[in-house]
């Protein structure tokens, strides 16, 4: 499986150590959320209504 992964605009750089990676898995899958120092390692799963409310409730922090 081949996924396009994007680092978050709020990543700081080289010495930024909190770096979030989402990736669009194959459709019906979901959202792939990972560490970026870790590209090799495993990602969450998850599908747009659980997306959605881990966006809500990063917004609310």
């Amino acid at each position: 499986m081949i996924v396009n992964w994007r680092k978050s605009s709020y990543s700081g750089g080289i010495s930024d150590q909190q770096c979030v990676e989402l990736g669009r898995l194959p459709l019906g899958v979901g959202i792939g959320v990972r560490d970026s120092k870790d590209p090799d390692g495993a990602h969450l799963t998850l599908n747009g209504v659980e997306f959605g409310a881990l966006l809500a409730r990063l917004k609310q922090e």
